[in-house]
């Protein structure tokens, strides 16, 4: 009884969706276990299958949170995007000040007596999403109007960005340009997204001299450069270097599962690299394959959109939809060396934790969406406006 009503639930949702969840999620489990084999033989006494528990429990998680925020009515979101939007910057500023330092950024935070650790920026991107939709929605009329409408969409993306750069550039660039596409589809007059674009290039330069000076993360940013830039010469990163290797062996078809040999030399082959690992053992056929379930996942975001009859679920569902479209493609591109290494995981595929957990709330809103966005009547809303058009 229990089991079934689940599955109705599910039903519900979007089923396209979910199957491109569940298949990422296969995938994952596959290509982690087999390239943590050797590091958890080494580091917990002989138990191989270490990793691979503990990121069955981490994902069946992340999909447990996707169902549970499905069943949530997604108008609550927007009532909570203000508080939301309030806490980012107080958890990213408390972050840059007592935040856990990993790999020489300050991007963690611990929470005491349960002793789990999230990255604020992972928060700070759904509530500012949120916020930046929620906005246009509510100042439909007002969007022409640069000091009541524009402003007050073009400040929080300008701080959130702002304080995420100062230690993770990667994910405050795709933040920033995933506001800047809502702000195309709400029908934000081109010059305001314009000034956006300066506005954000004048805050980038400003952080860029401030790491400078301080000694912050900008010999890191411009170190990733230049070995990118040399990466045709001698002078190539030892992670795209055996990247390269690893998709090399792989080929055009291949299916050995758990047949990798560069993850074994390949820092973060279950995670940053995850991609180049999963070429190597399913070729270039796999590696298109997981494009594809991207593109779809992407697709399917698109068509709810336009099914949509409110401009606060579409923009939210697109902007969170493309966030890890985005994200994706990034982490790809710096797999195939096509640009500078960033750090950013695979959504779905890399292992990790509390971050899947995060696309999971942002999986399951979309979701959300798509279930209650046909059956609501927007007449019976107070604040009620007329629908206005996207650039969609």
């Amino acid at each position: 009884m229990f089991l079934s009503r689940i599955i109705e639930n599910i039903r519900k949702g979007d089923l396209l969706i979910w199957g491109i969840i569940a298949s990422l999620s296969v995938i994952s489990l596959a290509v982690v276990y087999s390239s943590t084999q050797s590091l958890a033989f080494r580091r917990h006494d002989g138990n191989t299958e270490f990793y691979l528990v503990k990121h069955l429990s981490v994902l069946t998680l992340g999909l447990v949170i996707a169902y549970i925020v499905q069943e949530i009515d997604h108008r609550y979101f927007s009532k909570a995007a203000k508080i939301m939007l309030l806490l980012s910057v107080i958890m990213l500023i408390y972050t840059l000040q007592f935040g856990s330092e990993v790999n020489d950024a300050k991007r963690w935070i611990s929470i005491p007596i349960i002793n789990l650790s999230f990255q604020t920026s992972d928060f700070a991107k759904l509530a500012l999403i949120m916020y930046t939709s929620r906005t246009l929605a509510v100042k439909q009329g007002k969007v022409t109007d640069f000091w009541g409408g524009f402003v007050p969409i073009m400040a929080p993306i300008g701080i959130i960005c702002g304080l995420i750069m100062l230690e993770n550039m990667s994910t405050a660039l795709i933040l920033f340009v995933t506001n800047l596409i809502i702000m195309f589809l709400g029908r934000v007059s081109m010059k305001y997204i314009l000034t956006t674009i300066l506005f954000g290039l004048v805050v980038f330069s400003g952080i860029v001299a401030y790491s400078y000076h301080t000694g912050g993360r900008f010999s890191t940013w411009i170190g990733r450069i230049e070995r990118f830039m040399d990466s045709k010469s001698e002078n190539v990163d030892y992670q795209v270097m055996n990247s390269n290797i690893a998709i090399a062996n792989g080929g055009w078809i291949r299916f050995n599962p758990g047949g990798c040999t560069q993850c074994n030399f390949l820092p973060e082959a279950y995670s940053d690299f995850i991609f180049s690992t999963i070429v190597e053992e399913y070729g270039l056929v796999g590696g298109a394959f997981v494009i594809f379930l991207y593109l779809l996942l992407l697709y399917r975001v698109i068509k709810i959109v336009q099914e949509s009859n409110r401009i606060f679920s579409a923009l939210m569902a697109l902007g969170l939809g493309m966030s890890l479209v985005i994200q994706a493609f990034i982490n790809m591109g710096v797999a195939v060396n096509l640009l500078p290494v960033t750090g950013l995981t695979l959504p779905f595929l890399s292992m990790g934790g509390t971050s899947i957990w995060f696309n999971g709330i942002a999986i399951g809103i979309i979701l959300s969406v798509s279930k209650y966005v046909k059956n609501y009547d927007d007449t019976q809303n107070k604040n009620y406006q007329p629908k206005m058009e996207l650039n969609v």
